[in-house]
């Protein structure tokens, strides 16, 4: 047995019953959601993924719609920017790839604002590729049970792709199940805090566990800090706009955040992500929801 066997086997068992694992889930559903989940608890992702697919079950529905409409149900998801490149995502499918989500990685990683994980995660789960996917779960399973370490570096690395590439089974069928385990086990068992050892399927095995469980070296990561920053007041005057059935003037969005250095480098900022549209100078709208220029005619 490989550790990929026991891993799948622990899945078959242990998996948690979410709506995008379902057989009937479309490219496109997969792709909402690894992009949804970014940085973002499966609690809120998944009310929040029914009702994006209930309103826009293909590329070419969300397509059809602004950029500010994306931007609305995203809602209080957090990182606001990422509604923005599913939009963006849409429309290429439409113009590129006749509204289907590609197949192909390299395809998919040409997709506005997909990378490396997001685009190697829909060839694999959508797909049924055999491709390394690698995010933090899957780096710390890795790091502990090969390695020996008790966590991994703070980015994905070539090294890392290599590592898991390593691991995985030859059949894609079984790689793709086996991609989607090691992450299951890292975001269920090999924690970062209290990892519950007894539960998981390497316990015999696990490098780090035979080593004693060393701790890590250095001072350990925070958690990223939301009251006060640019990030919660960028969140406040999204929320106006977000509910607005018109342009907002600057003097409505003075009210969200009494500092007004800080206030006012959050709007400059979401105006630079493209998420807000100035009217005129104190005049605000979000992106697509300004008034449409028709082409001249010739």
């Amino acid at each position: 047995m490989t550790l990929a066997d026991d891993a799948i086997t622990w899945f078959d068992k242990n998996a948690r019953d979410l709506p995008w694992r379902q057989p009937d889930t479309t490219a496109w559903g997969v792709l909402v959601s690894e992009v949804m989940l970014q940085q973002t608890p499966v609690v809120r992702v998944e009310p929040a993924w029914r009702s994006w697919m209930t309103r826009w079950p293909t590329p070419a529905d969300l397509a059809a719609d602004p950029p500010s409409e994306a931007i609305r149900m995203w809602g209080r998801l957090g990182y606001p920017r990422r509604a923005m490149r599913l939009h963006a995502c849409a429309v290429a499918m439409v113009e590129r790839h006749d509204g289907e989500v590609p197949s192909d990685l390299d395809q998919l990683l040409a997709l506005p604002g997909v990378g490396t994980y997001t685009g190697r995660a829909v060839a694999t789960f959508a797909y049924g590729q055999r491709h390394p996917v690698v995010d933090t779960n899957v780096r710390r399973v890795v790091s502990r049970a090969v390695e020996g370490k008790p966590d991994a570096g703070p980015t994905t690395t070539a090294a890392d792709l290599v590592a898991m590439a390593d691991l995985l089974p030859e059949e894609p069928a079984r790689a793709a199940r086996a991609s989607i385990a090691f992450m299951e086990l890292g975001a269920l068992v090999c924690v970062a805090r209290s990892p519950r050892c007894h539960e998981c399927p390497f316990e015999a095995v696990c490098a780090w566990r035979l080593s004693g469980s060393p701790a890590l070296e250095g001072p350990s990561r925070k958690p990223q800090r939301y009251a006060g920053t640019d990030r919660q007041v960028r969140g406040l005057i999204l929320e106006v706009l977000r509910h607005a059935t018109g342009p907002v003037p600057r003097q409505r969005l003075d009210e969200v955040w009494n500092d007004d250095v800080q206030r006012a480098r959050a709007l400059a900022g979401l105006v630079e992500d493209g998420l807000v549209e100035p009217l005129a100078e104190d005049v605000f709208v979000l992106a697509g929801d300004g008034p449409r220029v028709a082409p001249q005619s010739l």
